[in-house]
């Protein structure tokens, strides 16, 4: 066989979403590329798939309508997402009594809930209709890695007969299956231990059935609360309540290890039990008839990182094959997004000849470090789900880190742009710095509050915490989307690190007001001076106080 001529250019083992999206992306930017996807499962698959990861977020979002061009699918054939949505309700039946987080109207910037079976019978067909040799039931049996130039091997099943295929790049996108991470020993845990359980019924949930009361009817505009990616939040866990296109609602239980063992939801049984003394109005929804139960799974540990995803011997790992973090603030195909970025780049460099060592390794580096700075935001961290008082200011920081450095970096197509990035190191540095400070005050600010023996104080029953009343909350969302020079998208930059401090500094002064003995955590050397904090970003009844500290 002639090693210069492989059966195809690309090889992706996986065809759901990582790996479709892939492929489109591949040949969008370059028709003339052969790609070849193998996916285990038959096309079609059934609407409102098992799979997680339907909600999606601002660089997901961006990544499937602008990048992939799908803009028209989403609008007419998913459900435009009404942001995220958190309601401090454990162990309530009145959850219009309990503290709700979210927004009365749309934000600029949209997202989407994908039905994900919907979404992969169309990736499968688009990707076809642009010349993608997708083959659906085919079953991966084994690969072996070409040495120097030599192709790639792949020897699958497809349809019940054996079969191979030579490559000249390969790319794993099968998920849980791990196969080039088990084959080159890359596996790596984290120390995020968290379980989850998810099922799907028919019918949509609409939280506008648990109230009478006209005030909080009307609290949204349009009242599409059901639209959202709603949280039922309490202390180590959260509920998700997603809805999809298919007249189906996604359901998950998502906890730590240690508070809420996986014995306590790993059966539809269990789960309902469970919600019933932790989320009574919950299972009482769910009781009715009319939303039959589609399905139940459940997943042990699922966080895990990995030691290498981009090599110059022309293999690459994305999607969760890769890394996974955490299904909160739905970062999956965030990371998607990301990762198939930097693949048709080292893909189409290698190609025309480049040498690429030296370049995959800084897209690791880059890829690891948006991955490690996430993940701080869960790390031991799930003790504060439940804490009405700390847990929205964890949510408006978390938002404002990722709408501040990582959106608009990957929105304005400079996640691969070494000038801007160079230019950008100490911005990130300082960011992260505050990032890594915080996550570590706010989780001692929980601790303190469940050490209080009458437990927060504060009125926090029934506050209505609406982000789209805070104008620098909309400006620095309607701000990821700019169409800016690289200068400006500097100073952008620069500006979203200074507002960072400010808020950074205003919850550090409410933090110690209530707890004045809370450790600094290093925030001191990295927050600005008191004149140059401003007014304050939130208002009095964000912290359940009458008055807040000054920054």
């Amino acid at each position: 066989m002639n090693p210069a001529q492989p059966d195809c250019d690309v090889a992706i083992l996986g065809g759901g979403l990582a790996g479709l999206c892939l492929a489109i992306q591949l040949r969008q930017r370059d028709p003339s590329i052969r790609v070849t996807v193998l996916e285990r499962n038959a096309h079609p698959v059934r609407e409102a798939a098992f799979k997680v990861g339907e909600s999606t977020v601002e660089i997901g979002a961006h990544y499937f309508s602008q990048v992939l061009g799908l803009r028209a699918h989403l609008d007419e054939q998913q459900i435009r997402k009404f942001g995220f949505r958190f309601f401090f309700s454990e162990g309530r039946r009145q959850v219009d009594r309990c503290t709700e987080l979210g927004v009365s109207q749309l934000l600029p910037a949209p997202s989407w809930q994908l039905d994900r079976g919907r979404f992969e019978n169309f990736l499968g067909e688009h990707a076809r209709g642009l010349g993608v040799d997708f083959r659906d039931a085919a079953v991966v049996r084994g690969f072996e890695l070409g040495e120097g130039d030599a192709p790639h091997l792949v020897r699958f099943e497809h349809t019940g007969d054996a079969a191979t295929l030579t490559a000249h790049w390969l790319v794993d996108a099968a998920g849980r299956a791990n196969l080039l991470k088990r084959k080159l020993d890359l596996a790596e845990p984290n120390d995020h231990d968290a379980n989850a359980a998810w099922w799907r019924v028919d019918g949509h949930v609409d939280p506008q059935d648990w109230s009478d009361d006209p005030d909080w009817l009307q609290r949204c505009t349009p009242p599409l609360r059901w639209q959202s990616t709603n949280h039922m939040c309490g202390p180590g866990y959260w509920f998700w309540l997603i809805p999809l296109a298919s007249d189906s609602h996604s359901l998950g239980i998502v906890c730590d290890a240690a508070m809420h063992p996986l014995e306590t939801i790993n059966t539809h049984a269990r789960a309902m039990d469970w919600l019933r003394e932790h989320q009574p109005r919950m299972a009482t929804a769910l009781e009715d008839p009319r939303h039959a139960v589609q399905d139940f799974r459940f997943l042990r540990h699922f966080s895990h990182g990995c030691k290498q995803v981009f090599s110059d011997r022309r293999w690459a790992i994305t999607g969760e094959a890769g890394v996974f973090l955490d299904p909160f603030y739905s970062p999956g195909s965030d990371f998607i997004a990301i990762s198939n970025g930097y693949v048709c780049d080292l893909i189409e460099r290698e190609r025309a000849g480049e040498p690429i060592a030296q370049r995959a390794d800084i897209y690791q580096q880059l890829y690891f470090s948006f991955y490690r700075s996430t993940l701080t935001l869960y790390q031991d961290q799930y003790p504060l789900f439940g804490d009405a008082q700390v847990m929205p200011l964890k949510v408006i920081w978390d938002y404002t880190y990722y709408w501040g450095m990582l959106a608009p970096l990957y929105i304005s197509d400079r996640a691969a742009h070494l000038p801007v990035l160079g230019r950008l190191r100490e911005v990130f540095s300082q960011a992260n710095g505050l990032n890594v400070s915080m996550q570590a005050m706010l989780r001692e600010w929980g601790q303190r509050n469940r050490e209080l023996d009458d437990g927060v104080a504060g009125p926090l029953d029934g506050r209505d915490l609406d982000q789209f009343k805070l104008e620098w909350f909309r400006a620095i969302n309607r701000s990821i989307t700019a169409q800016l020079d690289d200068d400006a998208f500097v100073a952008q930059l620069k500006g979203n690190l200074a507002l960072m401090a400010r808020l950074a500094a205003e919850l550090s002064a409410n933090a110690r007001t209530m707890h004045p003995s809370l450790d600094d955590h290093g925030l001191s050397a990295l927050l600005p001076a008191p004149d140059e904090a401003g007014e304050p970003l939130l208002p009095p009844q964000w912290y359940g106080v009458t008055e807040p500290a000054a920054g």
